[in-house]
């Protein structure tokens, strides 16, 4: 049987009531009784009852993690730091896919009953203002990701602009003039969508350099960045004829389905085209060649998402809601490095270094 707070003050030889007051860190509890009752705690293992404390709160503990899907790995790696975050602070999180369908993104935030979820963190893809409004949502809700609503929510995301300009202008600063971009999405014609900004990003270090975009070099995909979207995507591009030597890929899944797709056409990775990828999923770091990525801090979006999140929920955050940029890093590996690095192709970037 789990052990009860009548346990415990038998242990201690104090009342119950100056258990829970321990427990709750009530200050109206001498030293010494405290020092009795924390012992008697670790003594007997004992646990709180969770149910009945969020009961008393009108909480239930639980929150809602709602994602596109799993099998992409940066979307498994988020969740997992979002489990680890909300665990430590006592809550269950449900974990729910959307596949990034604006009808199961709305039963998310609708749909779910507020007896069972205390709030939502939400990463849409399809959702639009009026899905968001003040009103229509009866729980407090989180969002993630790049799809940006003048709602009143939360937002953790990452500024794509600034990372995909680090990503094309790391290949520059290698001496690569003939880029291509891998994953721009125009069946989404939000220019708040994520390829929209990781397309400006890089077209902002083309110019920057005095190199003219070539739509040739850019290359559209569909639905989810899946390894299969890489491979077709550098299939097409190489059957046009299109000359390349580094290739910029919105993210690492596609990027390591274009390096297996230039090992099937002979082409080595870095040495005649040189990848980057996009979200430093682990299967990145030990692909071969190792891959060159952009690094959001996911551990740290997760914390952040259930921060906001519970502080909703628990009344200690009375901020306006806000949109807060979780750092990224380039993180340099084998699919870059493998060029040359002085002589005539640097000095394309002779005055912007």
């Amino acid at each position: 049987m789990p052990t009860t707070l009548k346990d415990v003050a038998l242990r201690a030889g104090v009342s119950i009531k100056t258990v829970s007051n321990v427990i709750h860190g009530q200050v109206y509890v001498t030293d010494e009784k405290r020092e009795r009752v924390e012992e008697a705690l670790k003594e007997l293992n004992y646990q709180p009852n969770l149910s009945a404390r969020y009961l008393r709160k009108g909480r239930v503990g639980v929150i809602g993690l709602a994602i596109p899907e799993l099998l992409n790995p940066y979307f498994a790696e988020v969740s997992n730091t979002v489990i680890l975050a909300a665990g430590r602070q006592a809550y269950t999180v449900l974990v729910d896919t959307t596949g990034g369908e604006r009808a199961n993104e709305r039963i998310v935030i609708n749909g779910w009953r507020p007896q069972l979820l205390d709030g939502v963190i939400l990463s849409p893809l399809a959702l639009e203002q009026e899905d968001l409004q003040p009103g229509l949502v009866e729980t407090p809700v989180v969002l993630l990701g790049e799809r940006f609503l003048d709602v009143p929510h939360d937002h953790v995301a990452i500024d794509n602009v600034a990372a995909a300009y680090e990503a094309t202008y790391h290949l520059l600063r290698l001496g690569y003039r003939r880029i291509a971009a891998i994953g721009l999405r125009i069946d989404v014609p939000d220019e708040t969508e994520t390829s929209k900004l990781r397309l400006r990003g890089y077209l902002q270090a083309l110019q920057e350099v005095g190199i003219s975009s070539d739509k040739q070099l850019i290359t559209t995909t569909e639905a989810f960045y899946d390894r299969e979207s890489g491979y077709s995507a550098i299939r097409r591009l190489f059957a046009d004829g299109v000359v390349v030597d580094a290739i910029f890929c919105f993210n690492d899944l596609m990027a390591l389905g274009a390096i297996r797709a230039l090992y099937d056409m002979g082409l080595r990775v870095p040495e005649d085209v040189a990848v980057i990828g996009f979200d430093d999923i682990e299967e990145g770091r030990y692909a071969f060649p190792s891959l060159t990525t952009i690094s959001p801090d996911k551990k740290l979006i997760g914390e952040t998402a259930v921060d906001f999140l519970l502080g909703r929920i628990e009344g200690t955050r009375d901020v306006p809601p806000e949109r807060v940029y979780i750092p990224f890093r380039l993180i340099e590996r084998e699919s870059t490095m493998g060029r040359a690095w002085g002589g005539e192709r640097r000095d394309v970037l002779k005055d912007h270094a």
